[in-house]
């Protein structure tokens, strides 16, 4: 089993680095790549398969099957068939395989969950909470508040330097996915508390192998986005709010309510760094669910 496990993980192991190293994806995506592909090469091994071109499109539908049956979501579902067509079309590519079986799979309906969100006062308890002076206070509030300012995702915010930071005309210089770079712009609160940050809190946090990055620890290193996540719970926690908040909550509190405001679809977009604007739509239904319950709530006409 574990002979024929490497000739199937070999092509995957190939696949990871040409993802990183010739498509820049980023460590978060080959990561997930390969947790999702080899989960089905202990499958196929299982199954006596030896090579890739011994697997057949019955054999993936039986996968589908399987990941259904233990519970999988729709959408995680999606996910895997996604990392396996991206797989199967560079095995085809490097004449791994002659035909990919994958393009006869049906992808699974997905119904798209409207991100959380939070009302602008609760985004104001979390960013205003307390006048604790100590630097990880300090820091936490201006972390929280580029992040909601700049609707940076979690990996972004923890990776920013210090160099990619305009302070002057509040642009921040953004690496997303696959290593794409964008220039995002943050609001004068959030300057205020940087700079407060990195002139008193910081300095205090900086050790020996601190590098350039803004955001960093007790330990003087950057922080993980559990750290970061960890934190924003207590400070929603602190501040009474009773919903679920995640670091990727702000990052749809900021689109939300820029959509709000009137701020166009296509900026909302390229700020998120959104490949495709299919993915920055999914605002616009929250819109429309909140414009709806406004309406059944103060229209005379809709209470018959």
């Amino acid at each position: 089993m574990n002979r024929n496990r490497s000739q199937l993980s070999n092509a995957i192991d190939a696949f990871l680095v040409h993802l990183e190293l010739e498509r820049g994806s980023s460590k978060n995506t080959v990561a997930a790549y390969e947790c999702d592909l080899l989960e089905l090469v202990e499958l196929l091994a299982q199954q006596h398969l030896k090579k890739w071109s011994d697997v057949t499109v019955e054999t993936l539908r039986y996968w589908l099957s399987f990941l259904d049956k233990n519970g999988c979501s729709s959408p995680t579902v999606a996910r895997k068939l996604s990392a396996l067509r991206s797989f199967s079309k560079f095995a085809k590519a490097q004449k791994i395989i002659a035909v990919d079986v994958s393009k006869q799979l049906k992808r699974p309906r997905c119904t798209r969950r409207l991100p959380d969100s939070l009302t602008s006062d609760e985004v104001s308890k979390i960013l205003e909470l307390g006048a604790d002076s100590s630097p990880i206070h300090m820091r936490d509030n201006a972390m929280f508040e580029l992040a909601y300012s700049s609707g940076l995702r979690v990996s972004e915010l923890c990776d920013v330097k210090i160099q990619a930071v305009d302070m002057e005309n509040c642009f921040i210089r953004v690496h997303g996915k696959g290593a794409k770079e964008r220039i995002v712009p943050f609001g004068s609160i959030a300057r205020e508390k940087l700079e407060k940050y990195l002139i008193v809190a910081r300095p205090q946090l900086v050790k020996t192998k601190t590098d350039s990055s803004i955001f960093i620890g007790i330990t003087g290193r950057k922080l993980s986005r559990k750290t970061v996540w960890l934190h924003l719970k207590k400070h929603a926690k602190l501040a009474g709010i009773k919903k679920s908040v995640t670091p990727h909550t702000l990052r749809h509190s900021f689109a939300t309510h820029l959509l709000e405001n009137g701020a166009d679809l296509r900026s909302i977009q390229e700020m998120l760094g959104h490949a495709d604007i299919s993915t920055t739509q999914i605002y616009t239904a929250v819109d429309k669910k909140r414009l709806l319950s406004d309406y059944k709530k103060f229209h005379q006409r809709d209470k018959f």
